[in-house]
C-alpha cells in the first residue's frame, strides 16, 4: 500500500466518523436507527442499519426504514464529495422514489456510486443537481432501488 492510498484511507475513515456525528446532530432518526457508514473508498459508499430497531410486524424491515436509510445513503455521499471538492452547500432531498423488490430479513446495506458531478459551482453561489441511484442489498439478494435527485444549495456566510 502506498503512503497515499494509506493518508487518504485514514481521510475517508475520519469523514465516516464525522459523517456519523452528523447525521446523528442533525437527523436524529438515523441515530434510533442505528445507521452507520461502512464503507467509503472516494467513489462509492456503503451504508448499514441493523434489522432489530427497523422492523415491522412481518419480521422484515419496516418500508420507511428502507427509504430512510437509501435516502440518507445518497445524502451522505453528496456530504461526502463536499467535504472532497472543500465546498459547502445544504443538502436536500428534491425528488426520490423506491422500487420495493423483495423484503429485507437481515440485516441491509446500501450501496451508491459518485456520479461525475462538478461541486465547485457552490462556490459560485450557484446550486447542484446531483442523481443518485442507490440498491439496498440482503445478503446476495437485491431488494430496493433507489433513485434521488438531491441539491446542494449554496450556504450564505453571514
Amino acid at each position: 500500500m502506498s503512503i497515499e492510498s494509506s493518508t487518504a484511507n485514514i481521510e475517508y475513515e475520519q469523514q465516516l466518523t464525522e459523517l456519523t456525528r452528523t447525521w446523528h446532530k442533525t437527523i436524529p432518526v438515523s441515530e434510533f436507527m442505528q445507521i452507520a457508514p461502512v464503507v467509503f473508498d472516494g467513489e462509492s459508499l456503503v451504508v448499514s442499519a441493523p434489522l432489530s430497531p427497523n422492523i415491522n410486524l412481518h419480521n422484515t424491515m419496516f418500508a420507511g426504514s428502507i427509504y430512510t436509510l437509501a435516502t440518507l445513503t445518497g445524502w451522505g455521499m453528496v456530504w461526502l464529495q463536499q467535504s472532497l471538492a472543500k465546498v459547502e452547500g445544504d443538502i436536500v432531498l428534491a425528488d426520490g422514489k423506491i422500487r420495493y423488490l423483495a423484503p429485507i430479513d437481515a440485516n441491509p446495506v446500501a450501496k451508491t456510486e459518485w456520479q461525475d458531478v462538478d461541486l465547485s459551482v457552490l462556490k459560485r453561489g450557484k446550486r447542484v443537481r446531483i442523481p443518485l441511484m442507490v440498491e439496498l442489498w440482503c445478503g446476495d439478494k437485491k431488494c430496493a432501488i433507489f433513485e434521488g435527485r438531491f441539491i446542494s444549495l449554496p450556504t450564505s456566510k453571514v
